[in-house]
């Protein structure tokens, strides 16, 4: 076989990468590497589908060569990634949430512990089928806490997350183990 004809014969994968099955033969082609496509080039729109609110041209912020497609393309000027008001947090703010989650965490661990320690007593009082849920529900408390000032928190001020975290570490000490502690009696 000859490697000119075989060559001819394939096609690259990065051609393939870009086409789909059932893309238009009409939509305007993707400049090839090293080439670059000019304004001028660029199908024309029509003054109706320019986009009112943001008063600047679809596919002025995206870069040469570049065309938004689909649904919608034509009102689109460029695309947005994750939310825009969500500003990253603060290395304070990552510390003290670090540290509040690992005594939440030791919390749990205490929760355990002490649950299980006051078992034996619990028996005498409760039946197991009322004990466990309740068990399981206090070792769950203190990340239940977290995930939720986190979630209804998330368009606050820093220092009201922090304040209803610290009021958790405060609300979900483990009695069981701080009174009975590890080697109870």
């Amino acid at each position: 076989m000859d490697a000119v004809s075989y060559a001819g014969d394939m096609t690259s994968d990065s051609d393939d990468a870009l086409s789909w099955d059932g893309d238009d033969s009409d939509a305007p082609a993707r400049p090839a590497p090293g080439e670059r496509s000019s304004k001028a080039e660029r199908p024309a729109r029509s003054p109706q589908s320019a986009p009112e609110s943001t008063g600047s041209a679809p596919d002025a912020d995206l870069p040469d060569g570049w065309t938004a497609v689909g649904g919608g393309s034509e009102t689109t000027s460029s695309v947005t990634v994750g939310r825009e008001d969500a500003t990253p947090l603060s290395t304070g703010m990552l510390l003290t949430l670090g540290i509040v989650g690992g005594i939440y965490l030791l919390y749990s661990v205490g929760w355990v512990v002490g649950g299980l320690r006051l078992k034996p007593l619990a028996n005498l009082i409760v039946a197991d089928a009322m004990y466990v849920p309740w068990f399981i529900l206090a070792v769950a408390a203190p990340a239940l806490w977290f995930l939720a000032v986190w979630v209804l928190t998330r368009a606050k001020a820093g220092w009201i997350r922090i304040a209803l975290l610290l009021v958790g570490v405060v609300l979900l000490v483990p009695w069981p183990f701080v009174t009975v502690g590890v080697i109870g009696s």
